[in-house]
């Protein structure tokens, strides 16, 4: 579509066939019943929010990755507009400490307006009460998710992404090795990886242009 050639799906899975390349494809997410009656005093506030420039909404969340030695952590934020990578952090374990620090990576580097949106899951990682002081110590409004896995899609669609291009098939060893494909792969997901709900730009394209 970037090159402005159109063909039907049917002509892409063909020619895949006759190169001989298969898709990578990664398990779906299965929702835990009961969430919403659990933390239903939480707000949602995409729903009434217009996420009509950057610095609006972010989003964030945590995924496990594997290398030889055990899980590893990976927390993103991304900025919901432009669907960049803001900040990440790799980590052996998975609390409010690190999703804090995260989060502050992102705000130091971009320093958005008062009126910011943080938007997650509802993990005790995201909603404790020291991550919960920090988001409001920084003047930043908080929402999180209330149906399941849907209100924070985007973050999904990057994780999904991320699994199935960079680490699905592909035997990790060391903590350096898999920062270092982190690294390369999420500054071309930011400045190079076309979106088709972008117009087939990069994030930072698409934020230059509507800058």
């Amino acid at each position: 579509m970037k090159a402005g050639w159109r063909c039907s799906r049917r002509r892409v899975a063909r020619l895949m066939r006759t190169a001989g390349l298969r898709a990578k494809a990664v398990r779906g997410y299965r929702g835990k019943a009961g969430i919403r009656a659990r933390f239903a005093q939480h707000p949602n506030r995409l729903w009434e929010t217009a996420i009509d420039r950057a610095n609006r909404v972010w989003v964030g969340d945590i995924t496990y990755l594997r290398v030889r030695e055990g899980w590893r952590y990976l927390a993103i934020v991304m900025d919901r507009y432009s669907r960049r990578i803001l900040a990440w952090t790799l980590t052996r374990r998975r609390t409010t400490r690190e999703t804090c620090h995260v989060l502050a990576l992102a705000l130091k580097r971009r320093r958005p307006p008062r009126d910011l949106i943080f938007h997650s899951d509802r993990g005790t990682e995201y909603t404790s009460a020291a991550f919960c002081t920090f988001v409001a110590a920084h003047g930043v409004r908080q929402s999180v998710s209330v149906r399941g896995p849907e209100d924070n899609a985007h973050m999904e669609s990057f994780f999904h992404s991320l699994k199935a291009e960079l680490t699905r098939g592909t035997p990790l060893v060391t903590d350096r090795q898999l920062r270092a494909m982190l690294d390369t792969y999420l500054r071309y997901y930011n400045a190079r990886r076309a979106h088709s709900a972008l117009g087939y730009q990069s994030p930072v394209a698409f934020e230059h242009r509507a800058a």
